[in-house]
């Protein structure tokens, strides 16, 4: 070859492959369609939420509480978590899962039972073979309303603007909307991370 090492060369064309795959896997992902469960883990009121996202597009699939009993035992509850979550995992097929980290600012106690709660929401997905993401509350607001220290009422009407079609019934179950539309729009860079 006239004035190329032979290196030079191969190094320009591996270059340039790996940007045009990389092209291509982030293509693919910004646009093939994907089902998302958000879940807002709970003790009493556990809310979840599937969305659809294609591209920058987002669509409503369902949303609600699962709300195990308060007059049950700790393990019948988490139990009752468990199959709740598997049963709605099982009906509407989600291909990843969202799980909102915990801020516990309450007792010992409280925090120990929500956590266990936690664990439920995490490893529930998971043990489906879903891939779950966690996101801090303050991201998810943030990703949402444009704030992380959004109330309620603010994550409320932003999913309710990002979803037209949403009917949620109550906080908890807008919060696992807001946990899956957020987990929609840092998917495509937490793949290409992991890829890379």
């Amino acid at each position: 070859m006239d004035g190329i090492d032979d290196h030079s060369f191969v190094a320009g064309l591996f270059t340039l492959l790996l940007v045009a795959s990389a092209d291509a896997t982030k293509s693919s992902i910004m646009t093939a369609m994907v089902r998302i469960i958000g879940i807002d883990p709970g003790l009493r009121r556990c809310g979840w939420g599937i969305i659809e996202s294609t591209g920058n597009r987002l669509a409503f699939v369902a949303a609600g509480t699962v709300m195990p009993p308060v007059d049950a035992s700790l393990a019948e509850r988490l139990a009752l978590l468990f199959s709740g979550l598997s049963d709605l995992i099982g009906r509407y097929r989600p291909d990843e899962a969202a799980v909102e980290e915990t801020f516990v600012n309450q007792g010992a106690r409280s925090a120990l039972q929500l956590g266990q709660a936690r664990g439920v929401a995490l490893m529930t997905p998971a043990s489906l073979g879903l891939p779950v993401g966690e996101y801090a509350a303050n991201l998810v607001k943030k990703s949402i309303v444009g704030t992380g220290h959004a109330d309620k009422d603010q994550v409320q009407l932003m999913v309710k603007t990002l979803l037209p079609a949403a009917d949620f019934k109550g906080a908890d179950a807008a919060d696992a909307l807001a946990i899956a539309i957020c987990h929609a729009h840092h998917r495509a860079y937490r793949k290409l991370q992991v890829s890379a």
